[in-house]
């Protein structure tokens, strides 16, 4: 099915094909160019937007499926597949003569996967890469990317063979990422990978909150006050607060999201459709983690101070 986005609305400019006033319905669909003008542009939603169009930039999971000649370097994102190359090298057949040709093409083959490796994955961002093929293509080509990664001095390569995933799929085409993730071993490692830094952030948050509750706080009015004395850590923000209808509530808690950016301070915005998003929603929606204890925001509160 065709991805598609379709927005209503009334006409407020004179135009040769609709009335002024007349409503009218545009479809924004992949790779058709369109505008949007605002008044004012929030650094949260230019953020969002960056990541979107770059997905280097959030992929923390690539694929790397194959077959004999054929194979393809993708980026997966939470949102979309991206193709990054397809190899397609014509490798003879096995023959009961000399397959020194046989062999050489193979070389090429390897060579272009690699090349593509080299370009396309961002080491720093990816959590896993998952290696699909029928037969022992994958090990083959694992074991001739690591002896060319050597020979190149390629670190990051070298240093995180450990995210190289081997799984075995029926052929070498796109949808065999489908299959490979289904695979139950493949399916564990990726659960590591999906919002592991929110989970962890979150995981803290609701320790300290237990064991040193001085130094976790939710609720606008004590996170703002931590974030003024720059004793954030960690902020936890869930996105259903940018989709606020209220625009200086929104404005709000962008002031200090960027507040505790520039403060040195970590800050995780949480998906309200996971369940790390859900369960922060239930705690008005944003939380953080002191660097220090600051036993005097409940003290404030009990002396009655705003």
């Amino acid at each position: 099915h065709a991805v598609l986005y379709r927005v209503k609305g009334r006409n407020v400019q004179e135009s040769e094909f609709i009335k002024m006033g007349g409503y009218h319905t545009l479809d924004v669909e992949p790779n058709r160019k369109f505008s949007i003008y605002k008044n004012e542009w929030d650094s949260i939603t230019i953020e969002r937007i960056e990541n979107a169009c770059d997905p280097t930039k959030q992929a923390e999971l690539a694929a790397i499926t194959m077959q004999e000649g054929l194979a393809f370097v993708c980026l997966i994102t939470s949102a979309m597949t991206v193709e990054r190359s397809k190899i397609d090298v014509n490798i003879p057949k096995k023959g009961k003569g000399d397959d020194t040709q046989r062999k050489k093409s193979f070389l090429k083959f390897f060579e272009q996967i690699a090349a593509s490796v080299y370009r396309h994955l961002n080491f720093e961002v990816l959590k896993a890469v998952l290696v699909a093929s029928p037969g022992f293509l994958k090990e083959d080509f694992l074991q001739y990317l690591m002896k060319d990664a050597t020979d190149r001095g390629n670190k990051p390569v070298l240093e995180n063979r450990s995210k190289f995933v081997l799984v075995r799929s029926s052929n070498g085409f796109k949808h065999a990422i489908r299959e490979a993730m289904q695979d139950p071993t493949v399916a564990q490692r990726l659960s590591d990978v999906k919002a592991a830094g929110e989970t962890r952030l979150l995981q803290q948050f609701l320790c300290l909150l237990g064991t040193a509750p001085d130094r976790a706080y939710y609720g606008y009015k004590h996170v703002k006050r931590a974030a003024n004395n720059q004793a954030v850590e960690g902020l936890l923000v869930s996105d259903s607060l940018f989709r606020s209808h209220n625009n200086d509530e929104r404005r709000r808690y962008i002031a200090l999201v960027e507040q505790v950016k520039n403060n040195g301070g970590e800050v995780r915005i949480f998906s309200s459709l996971h369940v790390t998003g859900e369960q922060l929603d239930q705690m008005t929606g944003i939380a953080a983690v002191l660097r220090f204890p600051m036993p005097e925001i409940e003290d404030e509160d009990r002396g009655g101070d705003d």
